[in-house]
């Protein structure tokens, strides 16, 4: 079916074309955004409303927990499943939780049903982050990973920028009933989008994948592209691929401790802890302007500055473009920090002219971050892992940014109702810091290069490189 589909697709000017795909894809990311950011107007909404909820600011709190607890049990399951049936259905499977989430905030009113609904988000999130790293990086052209990894970064920003701008004027039940509208589209349109090449190799469907191949290149001569794909699969998955290998080949160790590191220092920046608690943040801080206006205004500099600056990774390279961001965030959260001591400890001064300050620097801190913090992360765990271990790999990593951001959010809550807000911003602010350092040592650089090249790069000392014109071993 594949091989009939995509032949009749070869000439670009009837084909969808990759930019066509890229908004499908976008819609899955667009959704989880929503989701995930959908606590920062909700939970203040829905804690305040006594007459509908009979909900505790204590219970509440959960919202924002239940989602990555969720999505580190269920990670094992979609990560198998990847591996076996395909990162293209697995994907598209994140549409059915997503629906079903939605669905259930339509009727909810007891605090169990809100619960349900926070797990189904917990499992959409654990297909998404398991399956979609995979699907960029078979699917995408080196000159193109970055590009395209950044898009669903900023879909995903555009779904927090939206659930809080549709928030503060619709109640839950409106809100849901709005947003069932993206997963649907995606459930119906991503179906259009090829199978991974890799995959297709994998499972001995040579055909299907030069079929495949041709669509994504847009063009009808790929014989190189395939003959070197092909032998670059043969390469990877002659490997066991075991729980075992993952830590004792050196490519693969290297991966697996550069993606633990990302993971676990954006976590630890306060990244998720700002997202989740955006508004909650602004209302404690008891800025100049409304809550619900300081969330719309942060949040949509936070669309619009990774909207502007995502494509800088690609000049910067990875490896700087972390170090940079993560750094400058570190110094934007010191003087946050500082800020909130301030307000905690020294009453005696008047802060009444310096209340956009939170504002501001939370404004700062969506600059800076958006280019390395927000973006990288997510990009490279598409390129790190071979193909006979990244089902493995990915399901760690899965379980990390689930085991992360579960931490983070409730250390956030913890810290702040037990020692004030200056707390945990003096806590992100050091890890920032701690990581800025690590980053040069732990993080390699994959702009530009194929999936081969960066397995070939990880197997090399610090100070050796591999080319573009090294020839990479062939398996006939």
């Amino acid at each position: 079916m594949f091989s009939v589909t995509y032949a009749a697709t070869e000439n670009p000017k009837v084909m969808i074309g990759s930019n066509y795909g890229s908004r499908f894809r976008c819609l899955g990311f667009l959704n989880s955004g929503m989701q995930f950011a959908w606590t920062s107007p909700f939970i203040v909404k829905i804690t305040k409303d006594k007459v509908n909820y009979d909900i505790t600011e204590d219970e509440a709190s959960y919202f924002a927990t239940i989602p990555p607890v969720t999505m580190m049990i269920s990670s094992s399951i979609f990560s198998y499943l990847t591996h076996t049936v395909g990162p293209k259905k697995v994907y598209l499977s994140a549409a059915i939780p997503s629906i079903l989430g939605w669905t259930l905030l339509i009727i909810a009113k007891q605090v169990y049903v809100f619960y349900i609904a926070r797990v189904l988000v917990g499992i959409s999130t654990a297909i998404l982050f398991v399956a979609f790293p995979t699907y960029i990086g078979e699917i995408a052209e080196p000159k193109i990973r970055g590009t395209f990894g950044n898009v669903q970064n900023v879909a995903n920003f555009l779904g927090q920028f939206a659930i809080n701008l549709i928030g503060s004027y619709l109640d839950v039940k409106q809100t849901s009933y709005v947003c069932l509208i993206v997963p649907m589209s995606f459930l119906i349109l991503f179906p259009f989008m090829p199978e991974s090449p890799y995959f297709l190799l994998r499972k001995g469907k040579d055909e299907e994948a030069k079929a495949v191949l041709k669509w994504l290149r847009r063009k009808t001569d790929i014989e190189e592209d395939f003959v070197q794909m092909k032998a670059d699969v043969q390469r990877q998955t002659s490997e066991k691929g075991t729980w075992k290998e993952l830590v004792t080949v050196e490519a693969n160790r290297k991966a697996l401790l550069a993606g633990i590191f990302l993971r676990i220092s954006q976590q630890f920046c306060g990244l998720q802890a700002f997202t989740v608690y955006t508004k909650y943040i602004f209302e404690k801080s008891g800025s100049n302007l409304s809550p619900d206006m300081s969330t719309l205004v942060y949040s949509g500099m936070v669309l619009i500055l990774n909207s502007a600056t995502c494509f800088m990774t690609e000049y910067l390279g990875r490896r700087r473009a972390y170090t940079y961001s993560i750094g400058a965030c570190a110094i934007v959260l010191w003087i946050l920090g500082t800020y909130f001591v301030i307000d905690e400890f020294q009453p005696q001064i008047d802060l009444s002219s310096f209340q956009w300050v939170p504002l501001a620097g939370l404004v700062c801190y969506t600059i800076v971050s958006s280019f390395g913090v927000m973006m990288i992360p997510t990009l490279m765990l598409s390129e790190l892992f071979s193909a006979s271990i990244k089902s493995k790999g990915l399901m760690i990593m899965s379980f990390i940014i689930g085991a992360g951001t579960t931490s983070v959010i409730q250390l956030f809550y913890f810290l702040n109702t037990t020692f004030g807000m200056f707390c945990p911003f003096m806590l992100f602010a050091a890890c920032s810091t701690v990581s800025s350092v690590l980053t040069n040592w732990i993080v390699p650089e994959t702009k530009g290069m194929t999936l081969e090249e960066i397995q070939q790069s990880l197997k090399k000392k610090k100070n050796e490189s591999i080319t573009k014109s090294e020839p990479l071993p062939q398996i006939i």
